[in-house]
């Protein structure tokens, strides 16, 4: 994969209202459940590495992965029905998800109004050429 072009990256936009600890785990669950749910894993770059000892290091995405940081929730929101429109691949991270069961965190979620979601990252996976344009209003994530 070395010598073909990259075309597609990966993009994170954070609620930089979260804390660091919630935005990597957001991150990591988002991260885990777009490559598991992409429906072109052809497009998704991912190498492994060998170290001088022999040691492998797999299953590395070779794709772009940008982390960018969102003044708050609502910024969030309206990414997300952006990326909606443009039919770009992609899932989000609201505090419902963060405590709890899995049936406890569905629950929460399914009596919380879209609205009213406190987002803390959206993950998405497309084009370069598609996804500059959505994310360009935000700005790298800093600490």
């Amino acid at each position: 994969m070395a010598n073909q072009p990259i075309t597609h990256k990966f993009v994170a936009v954070v609620n930089k209202k979260v804390s660091t600890g919630a935005a990597m785990n957001a991150l990591a669950h988002l991260a885990a459940g777009l490559a598991a749910s992409y429906v072109k894993p052809e497009l998704m770059r991912f190498d492994d590495y060998h170290d001088k000892d022999g040691g492998i290091h797999s299953a590395v995405s070779d794709n772009p992965f940008i982390i960018l940081r969102a003044d708050n929730s609502n910024k969030l929101r309206a990414l997300r029905a952006e990326l909606l429109v443009a039919g770009v691949h992609f899932n989000d991270f609201t505090s419902t998800m963060t405590s709890g069961s899995y049936v406890e965190q569905q629950e929460r979620t399914s009596q919380t109004p879209e609205s009213e979601l406190e987002y803390y990252a959206v993950c998405m996976f497309g084009e370069i050429e598609t996804l500059n344009p959505l994310t360009k209003k935000f700005s790298l994530w800093r600490d």
